[in-house]
């Protein structure tokens, strides 16, 4: 067996190399497709039959029904069980996520934005990396370890209420909790706590996208706005805004994804009433009503399409 070697436009013929590892590398070299197959083979089996194939499997039996008198799966194909979403409690639970997602997008991308500015602008050296490693280290620790910190920061005996206290603001606490929709007995239970924890998770996701878009503003752009008699606000709202918008939106996709998703933190901040991830949970563990939670697992996929399609529209693909 032999191998070519092509060096410096010189053609050599050289013995092929022996052992099984030999013969295999040789038989790559001369078929680099064959090595490409076998390389992505693995993940693309991964991806089609573990998730894509599971998640199929999920969504199928959204078109299935529960039989109400033995609660056992009726497979017959149906829409009956997409009907039930239009239900007064369901509809109430899609409605509630989605405006929750909402809010929590719009507040991360206002907090995100300033931040992003000054570590695009003006953050340099270390600086820069400070800025790095202060965005990122919430990311590092766990999950539940944040969500169980915010219900002890936000309960009633938390230091945020003895803050208040100290601040002779407890009056205003007291305002708050007592609005019909948001309040509650304490933050760690209203939709107020669930928000904040919501946009304190997820924040980050916003933040590196938009410092990402802000840096490619070129500076010239900004002093020609000026030069030309544009005031900060309309510099802003002509010039840096459309060009971060893609950056702004790359992040929304994060957070706004993650909190249609998310059934830990209402779990556990918040009030007794269900989110998206609540109910699939619930009806596919507790009522066992599987359809009714493939069902509910259609809403985000769709909501997510349409919203990726219209980021896709403005860039935002090219900020990620």
């Amino acid at each position: 067996m032999t191998a070519l070697i092509i060096s410096d436009g010189k053609t050599s013929i050289l013995p092929g190399r022996s052992g099984v590892f030999g013969r295999l590398s040789d038989a790559f070299w001369r078929h680099p497709k064959l090595l490409l197959f076998l390389m992505l083979t693995p993940p693309l089996l991964w991806l089609g039959i573990i998730y894509i194939g599971s998640l199929v499997a999920l969504l199928l039996q959204s078109f299935f029904s529960i039989d109400d008198f033995s609660g056992l799966v009726n497979y017959e194909f149906t829409l009956a069980t997409y009907a039930q979403l239009l239900s007064p409690t369901n509809f109430d639970i899609i409605i509630r996520t989605v405006v929750m997602a909402a809010l929590v997008t719009v507040a991360s991308a206002l907090i995100a934005f300033p931040i992003a500015y000054y570590a695009a602008r003006y953050a340099r050296g270390k600086w820069k990396a400070l800025f790095y490693l202060g965005v990122m280290l919430p990311l590092w620790s766990s999950y539940l370890i944040k969500i169980y910190a915010w219900k002890l920061i936000l309960a009633k005996e938390g230091i945020l209420t003895w803050i208040f206290e100290k601040l002779h603001l407890a009056w205003l606490l007291d305002g708050i909790l007592n609005l019909p929709v948001v309040g509650g007995n304490s933050l760690s239970v209203s939709y107020l706590g669930t928000f904040i924890v919501f946009v304190y998770v997820w924040l980050p996701y916003m933040i590196l996208p938009t410092q990402a878009a802000l840096e490619r503003v070129p500076s010239n752009l900004i002093e020609a706005s000026a030069d030309l008699g544009a005031t900060p606000s309309q510099t802003f709202r002509t010039v840096l805004l459309p060009l971060a918008l893609p950056g702004i939106v790359a992040g929304s996709i994060f957070t706004f994804s993650l909190t249609l998703g998310d059934y830990i933190i209402p779990q556990i901040i918040g009030s007794s009433r269900l989110f998206i991830g609540q109910a699939v949970y619930a009806q596919q563990g507790t009522a066992g009503n599987v359809p009714l939670a493939a069902a509910f697992s259609v809403v985000p996929i769709v909501i997510m399409a349409f919203y990726l399609t219209l980021a896709k529209r403005m860039g935002a693909f090219d900020a990620l």
